[in-house]
């Protein structure tokens, strides 16, 4: 693939991998991102996943031929991105490799050399000049592992931008760009929200037209939309309008008062509402959900004096990325005694900047009359 004269694309699409990272369901595959700029001298960005090194030289010699190449930029030291970085050494014994003081530690640990007499250790503002292309380099720690750097080429203006803007799915998935890529954000990138808002920071200094990321397509048109989205999602912002509902439920009672609130949101008029099995669900798009819209409801039964066992892993995965400016209501279900509101308003103490709605649905076992009221009551107050 051509991106520039002189930027082709030499990654691969792996159609073999179920879940990435062993946690993300990834039907459509991935994309494992490298890329090589042609100049007086010739740079390579990254390698790609083990199972795929030799493919992934054989691309590159199907751009340069005989000749060698001079540099191995390394970005980022995830093996889906590093695993081919003693393989390349040993091809192109003359080469020297590119990254930051830390990856090479992280080298060293993963692959059992650091090269020291092939390095070149970079840092925030450092360049490299292939010939015509001056290549900067940018540092952005936990964007989202500590040694990271992204690269931009000024004569192309182009922003190589390692994990930053990457999606699920292979290259040759036809899929929306936004859901998987917000699915990939908050599973994987989530956390580090301050991180991404100072690189975006940094990137605003730059004139950039490509997007180069280590997965997913590369970006060439409408580049505001991209940067738009991930300050939102990095702002821990709004991104659409519409209230999200996760819940669990063991003999369908729960479920029952979901449904019932579901229809009165739609009812008054509510733009949008999505609801969440979270038994059933991949946990992963119940996230992504939560981070996207502005107002939740959580509805779960108490289940050993606490919370059903999916709901507290729901937030445990809210919890550790940050999850704030939120508005919470609750749905709780409970036969010996009404425990589950207590034990997820615990888990959610530390978030940052969230309302809690003062109406909420109490249920003892079955939805009664009473419920039903409140019910109402709290369609009324999400609705507003």
């Amino acid at each position: 693939m051509q991106i520039t004269n002189d930027i082709k694309y030499i990654g691969v699409n792996d159609r073999e991998i179920d879940l990435f990272e062993g946690q993300y369901v990834v039907e459509n595959g991935m994309a494992y991102n490298s890329y090589v700029i042609t100049d007086e001298k010739i740079a390579v960005f990254d390698t790609v996943d083990a199972r795929f090194g030799e493919e992934w030289l054989a691309n590159l010699k199907a751009v340069i031929g005989y000749e060698a190449p001079d540099y191995l930029i390394i970005q980022h030291m995830e093996p889906d991105h590093s695993a081919n970085i003693n393989l390349f050494m040993q091809t192109y014994p003359e080469a020297k490799i590119v990254a930051s003081k830390k990856a090479f530690v992280m080298m060293l640990q993963f692959y059992g050399s650091d090269y020291a007499d092939r390095q070149i250790v970079v840092g925030d503002g450092d360049t490299l000049s292939l010939g015509s292309h001056e290549l900067t380099f940018v540092t952005a720690p936990m964007v989202h592992w500590p040694e990271v750097i992204v690269t931009y080429d000024s004569k192309d203006k182009v922003l190589f931008s390692a994990d930053g803007f990457g999606k699920f799915g292979a290259l040759d998935a036809d899929e929306d760009w936004a859901c998987e890529a917000r699915r990939y954000y908050f599973g994987i990138v989530g956390k580090y929200g301050v991180q991404v808002q100072a690189l975006l920071k940094k990137a605003a200094a730059l004139d950039i037209e490509i997007i180069c990321p280590l997965h997913g397509p590369i970006l060439t048109e409408n580049l505001g939309y991209y940067l738009d989205l991930y300050n939102t999602w990095s702002s821990y912002g709004v991104e659409s309008d519409g209230i999200m509902i996760a819940y669990t439920s063991v003999y369908g009672n729960t479920k029952k008062a979901v449904e019932l609130l579901a229809k009165k949101l739609e009812e008054k008029g509510c733009s949008k509402v999505v609801v969440n099995d979270l038994a059933r669900c991949d946990m992963a798009e119940a996230v992504e959900d939560a981070f996207r819209y502005g107002k939740i409801v959580l509805a779960t039964t108490t289940y050993n004096g606490e919370m059903f066992p999916f709901m507290r892993e729901f937030i445990n995965h809210l919890t550790e990325r940050n999850f704030q400016n939120k508005t919470i209501g609750f749905v709780e279900n409970g036969t010996w005694a009404l425990m589950a509101e207590k034990f997820m308003r615990r888990m959610l103490e530390n978030c940052k900047n969230i309302n809690y709605t003062e109406a909420g649905v109490h249920i003892k076992s079955a939805v009664n009359a009473e419920n039903l009221a409140q019910i109402d009551a709290l369609a009324e107050e999400l609705c507003k």
